[in-house]
């Protein structure tokens, strides 16, 4: 029997290359946009490659709207294996500048749509255990300027990831995060923002802007997904290319129980840096 995969924002980009991938890989997929037409075209794809998948239009920000996209899956498929919140945009401005619907915007789609995913496909996830990957970013693990508002977000899913991987795992259920990098429509303007500024001031461009494909990503997914490690949960891999990180959860690097002590020691730190 087949295993059955939702994918959120799967109509371009790394969203759309794993629901490709999962297809080709005996997967049920749900393919899960806002735009109709390109919600078809991803799902004809599939067919044409002699694949199933289902289409589904919702805007994860809207509870309602996923709570009827989950039934819709449950009605014809009767199964919820994996869940990729994948969805995403982009409003960037520095703090000052950030509107209240530029922050709204990047937290409901990102952060409250992968909520609004989980919380409906948990209970039926419950009895076979399953896998639900979540996107986060390096804006999520270290900042990145002009970006708080996206930052905020793909930090709170680590919460998120953290948090379900301890309350989950006794269904069985593993929650993972991937942190991507790829050339995709939303990271292609910033990526060649950047390329202009180092030409600019002829400078060679930075190795960390030297990106993959969205197939990369997908590739690592499949490869993930096909663990039996009931233990491999709770974690977050940086994925470039055919390069995979593993990223560590913060720990504590020093305490002390004094203050003046404790800064002290952290102005020490800082200075050995």
């Amino acid at each position: 029997m087949k295993k059955v995969a939702i994918i959120t924002g799967s109509t371009r980009g790394i969203g759309r290359s794993i629901a490709i991938h999962l297809a080709k890989t005996n997967y049920e997929v749900v393919v899960n946009g806002t735009k109709q037409k390109l919600i078809d075209e991803v799902v004809q794809e599939i067919h044409h490659a002699g694949g199933e998948a289902m289409g589904y239009l919702a805007d994860v920000a809207e509870p309602d709207a996923i709570t009827a996209m989950i039934e819709a899956v449950m009605a014809r498929y009767g199964r919820i294996d994996v869940l990729i919140p994948n969805a995403g945009n982009l409003h960037d401005q520095k703090c000052i500048r950030m509107t209240d619907e530029e922050w709204q915007s990047v937290i409901n789609v990102h952060l409250n749509g992968a909520f609004y995913s989980i919380q409906r496909v948990v209970p039926h996830m419950q009895k076979s255990g399953g896998d639900i990957l979540l996107m986060t970013s390096t804006a999520g693990l270290m900042g990145s300027i002009g970006q708080v508002n996206y930052s905020a977000a793909k930090a709170g899913l680590l919460g998120m990831m953290w948090t379900l991987a301890a309350e989950l795992k006794r269904n069985h259920i593993r929650v993972n995060a991937i942190s991507p990098a790829a050339l995709t429509d939303m990271t292609r303007p910033v990526i060649e923002h950047v390329e202009k500024k180092y030409e600019s001031k002829n400078e060679p461009f930075p190795e960390f802007w030297k990106v993959g494909e969205a197939d990369d990503i997908a590739r690592f997914v499949v490869t993930l997904l096909a663990q039996q490690d009931e233990d491999l949960t709770g974690e977050i891999f940086g994925v470039n290319g055919s390069k995979v990180t593993k990223w560590q959860k913060p720990v504590p690097s020093f305490s002390e129980d004094n203050i003046s002590t404790f800064f002290t020691k952290w102005k020490s730190q800082k200075g050995s840096e």
